[in-house]
């Protein structure tokens, strides 16, 4: 849902930061790599020990360079396979980072298992939603399906976990979590009931031996 702001965001709101880093020399991966070592230690220094909003907001001052990276590359022509391949992954790492913090403060500062399992249930559910995408993609599929975009749920739980740190009852987080641990495991069941209608709608000669690890 996210995505369709994406360009608005890229070419007017974080512009001028792309110029500047243009000007300086800095590459588009040094962007994406400074960005998650900003997020990831914005989420397990901060979250862990119970300071959610100043988590949040560390983590927002860096989390916006996954837009920057990207539009950097393509404004210089930069972009490279290799280029989206160090992206992607360091998105996971980033994302694992975030639903990790939170599973460590809901199992030592706030002691509640219960939201600790569901932050863990969204890291598990979140790299299977992403897999099934790129697992996909690499069998010469498309799996472009689903109600919870990675932005989607970045967008909830950092906003769910800013409210909480300012006050608002923790319940909203847990049930932020609940949410989006149901929205991850039904797109996970869209993307596979979307890749099973493409392999339905191949020709005999098309099908070739399935495997059942990457």
């Amino acid at each position: 849902m996210l995505d369709r702001f994406k360009h608005f965001w890229q070419s007017v709101m974080l512009a001028p930061f792309v110029n500047l880093f243009i000007r300086l020399g800095i590459s588009p991966d040094a962007v994406t790599l400074v960005g998650t070592a900003g997020v990831t230690a914005g989420a397990l220094i901060f979250f862990p020990q119970g300071y959610l909003l100043g988590g949040v907001l560390f983590i927002t001052a860096f989390v916006f360079s996954d837009l920057i990276d990207g539009a950097m590359a393509r404004k210089t022509g930069r972009t490279s396979k290799f280029g989206a391949f160090f992206d992607s992954t360091l998105d996971r790492i980033g994302d694992a980072a975030i639903f990790g913090g939170l599973v460590l403060y809901f199992a030592g500062v706030h002691a509640n298992l219960l939201a600790a399992g569901l932050a863990l249930a969204c890291l598990i559910l979140g790299f299977v939603v992403s897999y099934s995408k790129a697992r996909a993609e690499g069998l010469g599929m498309t799996a472009n399906v689903g109600i919870a975009e990675r932005a989607d749920r970045l967008l909830a739980v950092l906003l769910a976990t800013f409210l909480v740190g300012f006050g608002v009852s923790v319940v909203l987080l847990v049930v932020v979590l609940a949410l989006l641990s149901v929205a991850s495991l039904i797109t996970v069941v869209q993307r596979m009931v979307a890749v099973r209608r493409q392999v339905l709608a191949m020709s005999p000669d098309q099908h070739t031996p399935g495997v059942s690890t990457p």
